[in-house]
């Protein structure tokens, strides 16, 4: 039985990837405690690619996957159609057996059958990475959970794309109205990657009090209709332990902690508080 690990999401310090490059980033994200790190939101240079092997090996942090888009999002950006030999060699060079696609592509929400379009193209790609030794995965958001004749996005792309895997979040499952338990259990044997992210009703702002007090009732409902946030884990409602345990028991391989905004606080704290979050849950042996 693979033991299951806890690691960084990338996402979490995409500014920090370009600010302080792949390296000293590697080294901060080490130095909070943590030993494997999903990569995403870097851009995938030869320099880079150099600084993240060297950080793997020099901090004893593992890659645990990539991330890699099916088309190009625009003009000579890379995608798995258009760079798949560059990237499964910088698999092969950081060690990673596992890569994921992060978000549908725009093209592909319009409809069901621009869904199931894209279901054929990436079940073929998995076929063909699945020879080179790779796997791949597809990260949901809410969109996932709109409905096609009853059933969801999600559940369509599982039933079309067969060989492809799942990285589900669980933040944005819960805000897509289902339950990440539910959903991990049912997704059972598909699922090697989980991304551990707590989810929060903010306050509401003084300005939006200032408007209601000024009669400016639509402002004011533009605060009120926007109040969740994305949560160190611990500060926000979700059953955690819960999702973990279920999480392993369908056989996760990493549990991935991921903010997407942490509205002004230094990401390196808020990943420092959501690792401390899990020792308090009893999970330092997955760290």
């Amino acid at each position: 039985m693979v033991k299951v690990k806890i690691g960084a999401q990338g996402f979490t310090v995409k500014q920090q990837f370009q600010d302080l490059g792949p390296y000293e980033t590697m080294r901060r994200i080490a130095g909070i405690g943590y030993r494997a790190i999903e990569i995403s939101q870097v851009d995938m240079t030869a320099e880079n690619v150099d600084q993240l092997k060297r950080a793997s090996e020099d901090f004893s942090i593992e890659i645990a996957s990539l991330s890699a888009h099916l088309k190009p999002n625009f003009p000579g950006h890379e995608s798995l159609t258009t760079d798949y030999d560059k990237i499964v060699q910088e698999c092969r060079t950081l060690d990673c057996d596992l890569l994921r696609i992060g978000m549908l592509p725009r093209e592909s929400m319009e409809s069901l059958e621009t869904v199931l379009a894209f279901c054929h193209e990436v079940n073929e790609v998995t076929r063909r990475l699945k020879k080179d030794g790779i796997t791949l995965y597809y990260h949901n958001h809410h969109i996932e959970f709109a409905k096609y004749n009853g059933q969801t996005m999600l559940n369509i792309i599982r039933e079309n794309a067969p060989l492809l895997g799942f990285e589900l979040d669980v933040h944005w499952i819960w805000r897509g109205g289902a339950d990440p338990v539910k959903v991990i259990k049912d997704y059972k044997g598909k699922v090697e990657l989980i991304h551990l992210k707590d989810y929060r009703i903010s306050p509401l702002p003084e300005e939006a009090f200032e408007a209601s007090r000024k009669g400016d009732h639509a402002t004011f409902g533009q605060y009120f209709n926007n109040l969740i946030q994305f949560a160190e884990l611990g500060t926000g409602t979700l059953d955690l332990k819960t999702i973990i345990e279920q999480s392993i028991d369908s056989g996760a391989r990493y549990l991935l902690v991921e903010q997407d905004d942490t509205y002004g606080r230094d990401p390196f704290e808020s990943l420092a508080e959501s690792l401390q979050h899990l020792k308090d849950l009893g999970y330092e042996d997955l760290i």
